[in-house]
């Protein structure tokens, strides 16, 4: 991570227990993605630089003892690729969670794509 991506400024070693949970976070849903079984005898390198971590709960979310999930969905085929949580859910609130995370995964998918798309076509554009 950028050393200006979080709240925290000091420097960390190379292998801090945060990088080392979202690169193996990264691995997991990366592997579950790519159909590596079309490429055999391939090697694929992913490189990531967070240059903005501030995404996570502040001190008040935090402190309120709520349930940490952490889902990652490939937004298409309706496909968990990763789940995660810090504790035990009742069923009923599980999956009322679950479609929550599924909807919100699809909406920024969705953003994500429409925004790609508009640059893809302004630099189609300049390009002539």
């Amino acid at each position: 991570m950028a050393e200006f991506s979080t709240g925290d400024r000091r420097r960390k070693p190379k292998g801090d227990r945060r990088s080392t949970e979202i690169s193996l976070v990264i691995r997991q849903t990366m592997e579950a993605s790519i159909l590596t079984h079309l490429m055999p005898h391939s090697q694929i390198d992913i490189f990531v630089q967070v240059l903005q971590a501030d995404g996570d709960l502040n001190y008040i979310e935090d402190s309120a003892g709520g349930v940490d999930v952490t889902v990652d969905i490939l937004a298409k085929m309706d496909k968990v690729t990763l789940l995660q949580m810090d504790a035990k859910l009742p069923m009923d609130t599980f999956e009322t969670v679950m479609d929550l995370a599924t909807e919100g995964c699809k909406a920024i998918a969705t953003y994500i794509r429409e925004v790609l798309l508009e640059n893809t076509k302004q630099l189609e554009c300049q390009r002539g």
